[in-house]
């Protein structure tokens, strides 16, 4: 009997790539950099048949999935990278953050769960803790026969740390800590490794010696016994479905007198005697509780690779999808997606955010390992990369799952857990929000040390210069005809500008309350947070723009020099596009120079059109990774 089923071709068309004059193999390895071969190493693992998506709905399945794979990684001698040089490992920090950026190529829930047993649970003992701690946790840690977590967050606090409730009591006579969680609100959320796996946590709780509380520290706490069951005082429940990231077992955790020896605090800041005398270096609470957080900015830093990754892939599958992609137009073929302007502007200035954010971060961490102690100003870059970053990655997810229209829509497309799986990155390791009022903090308190050395005519007086020069910036410098759209120092004066104007219109208006209106700090801060998250918003867009010009400069070959001067031209001009409001309503930019900014960024997006597919070709995501078949080829 002969079937009447239709057989087809199931091909997608060939995706064009036109020449575009340089090898994208050539670009991606002056983005991998000097770590090319950990990259290749996390690939080959990540590449495995064992390692495919998991597509199934079956939470606990995908738990247990994640967890085979953590100790495969592990297993392959990866975990090792984030032990200290006497413990036999690197500590390399641009080495950690090349596995982390590679892993985040494959599975976002493998990446969190890695960062959560390496980066918060060894990580955050590896900094806080003593040679004691290291050796006692950290081999175990990084051969994922400890898996630990961080139990930091609260159900009634989250940003606001320092007013954690969970308490640590010292007991002089047992020379212990008896751990208590007093209410509800008290219980730790959100943990990873807490629901099933963790046996072990890292626990942020305030101190207490008989009626003082000495703030906010740090205590190692076993949670599971040999057999995983919780140990008594130890009440855990399951976080339950979420957006996404599922194959991560968050959980709930409260205390009940739970005791602990004295041994272990982490007692890298501070340390109780058995007598139970408090002995610390850094005298005051809130400054010991800064330092101590400072010393965990990394796990920023890596949401801020982690979602540029992730709006990598998403760039990677709408880019290739519509330059095989055809509709509409007459002639023997129809018209190719990429070639429509409107395709372009849509999808090219976010291949140049990309590329920007890919830059920023490496230049952040190269900062963070040769700077160290310079803590304040590490912590405000970080906090502002992050929440610059995470925001633009779920911007550009989203935008490119429009742009592959039902497709994109389809779950094996990859939109779907790209997107559910970047989402927590707004809020995750810093609400994005808070972290823009900690870089303006931090900028007003930069401004304010500024100041202190005049008197009160002396600041009033800088106040008014600063407002001349920004006057003669207005008719000069900025507007200047002659002055190229495509200079960098151009491109740079203008965000340079624009955030020192928000800056010391800020300080200027906090000065005003505090001093002429009797607000307190606190209260004129609150006022003014929609002027100081413009600020912030300012600081980090003129950071990004920075990093991307520094490193095209700093490109040794020239034929990669073009397109990638192309794309930072691109990223500064779009960006300064969405600020021609506020540069028209204070004068600095005259209508004529708007217009041309407009007419620059579209013909910008006409041009790197034509190297779109080999740029992110650049980006070296294996297509076992990228998963998505309109994208494959």
């Amino acid at each position: 009997m002969q079937s009447d089923k239709l057989t087809f071709d199931r091909s997608y068309p060939p995706i064009e790539r036109p020449f575009t004059g340089f090898e994208p193999a050539a670009l991606q390895a002056f983005l991998d950099g000097e770590f090319v071969e950990v990259r290749n190493q996390v690939k080959s693992i990540i590449t495995r048949p064992e390692f495919r998506h998991f597509e199934g709905n079956d939470r606990h399945e995908y738990r247990r999935q994640v967890l085979v794979w953590l100790r495969t990684i592990a297993d392959a001698g990866l975990g090792r990278l984030f032990l200290p040089p006497e413990l036999g490992g690197e500590a390399d920090l641009r080495k950690v953050m090349a596995v982390f950026e590679t892993l985040s190529f494959h599975d976002g829930s493998l990446l969190i769960k890695l960062g959560v047993q390496f980066g918060l649970f060894g990580g955050s003992i590896q900094q806080l803790g003593t040679e004691y701690h290291h050796r006692k946790y950290l081999p175990g840690a990084a051969a994922c026969q400890l898996l630990g977590g961080f139990a930091m967050t609260e159900i009634g606090h989250g940003s606001n740390v320092q007013a954690l409730e969970t308490i640590a009591v010292y007991d002089s006579e047992h020379r212990d800590f008896i751990i208590n969680s007093p209410s509800y609100t008290s219980g730790k959320t959100f943990i990873g490794n807490a629901a099933v796996d963790g046996q072990l946590m890292v626990v942020f709780a305030q101190l207490h010696i008989g009626a003082a509380n000495h703030g906010v520290h740090a205590f190692v706490v076993p949670i599971r016994d040999e057999n995983g069951q919780p140990l008594p005082g130890v009440t855990i429940e399951d976080n339950g479905l979420k957006l996404g990231l599922n194959g991560v077992d968050n959980g709930r955790i409260w205390f009940q007198n739970t005791r602990v020896p004295k041994t272990e605090l982490l007692n890298r800041f501070a340390e109780v005697t058995d007598d139970g005398r408090y002995r610390s270096e850094i005298k005051s609470n809130n400054s010991r509780f800064f330092t101590m957080i400072g010393t965990l900015v990394n796990g920023r830093i890596t949401m801020a690779l982690a979602a540029n990754s992730m709006a990598k892939s998403s760039v990677t599958i709408a880019i290739r999808y519509a330059a095989r992609r055809r509709q509409f137009g007459g002639g023997i073929q129809e018209t190719l997606v990429l070639d429509y302007p409107a395709t372009q502007r849509r999808l090219m200035p976010l291949l140049a955010n990309v590329y920007a954010f890919d830059f920023a971060v490496k230049r952040l961490v190269r900062i963070r390992e040769q700077s160290p102690s310079s803590a304040r100003t590490i912590e405000g870059l970080a906090a502002g990369i992050k929440a610059f970053s995470t925001w633009t990655a779920m911007h550009t997810i989203q935008v490119c799952r429009e742009s592959c229209g039902g497709d994109g829509y389809m779950f094996v497309n990859r939109f779907a857990a790209l997107k559910a799986d970047a989402d927590i990155f707004t809020t995750f390791e810093g609400d994005n929000t808070v972290l823009m009022q900690l870089v303006a903090k931090n900028l007003l308190g930069e401004l304010k040390d500024q100041l202190k050395e005049m008197n009160p005519a002396r600041i009033a007086r800088f106040f008014v210069d600063q407002r001349l020069k920004a006057l003669r910036k207005r008719f000069m410098g900025l507007t200047a005809a002659s002055a190229s759209l495509l200079s960098p120092e151009q491109q740079l004066a203008y965000f340079r500008f624009r955030e020192s104007t928000l800056l010391l219109r800020a300080g200027g208006q906090f000065r005003r309350l505090t001093r002429q209106k009797g607000m307190d700090s606190y209260s004129a801060f609150t006022r003014l947070q929609p002027e100081l998250l413009e600020l912030a918003e300012a600081y980090a867009e003129r950071q990004v723009v920075e990093s991307f010009l520094e490193a095209v400069a700093g490109m040794p070959e020239q034929t990669l020099q073009r397109p990638l001067r192309k794309l930072s031209d691109l990223f500064a001009l779009y960006h300064l596009e969405k600020h021609k409001g506020w540069f028209l309503e204070n004068g600095f930019m005259p209508g004529r120079r708007a217009i041309a900014i407009t007419s620059h960024v579209t013909r910008l997006c006409q041009e790197v059109r034509q190297d779109a597919v080999a740029l992110v070709d650049a980006f070296g995501i294996p297509d076992q990774c990228l998963g998505a078949p309109i994208a494959l080829g």
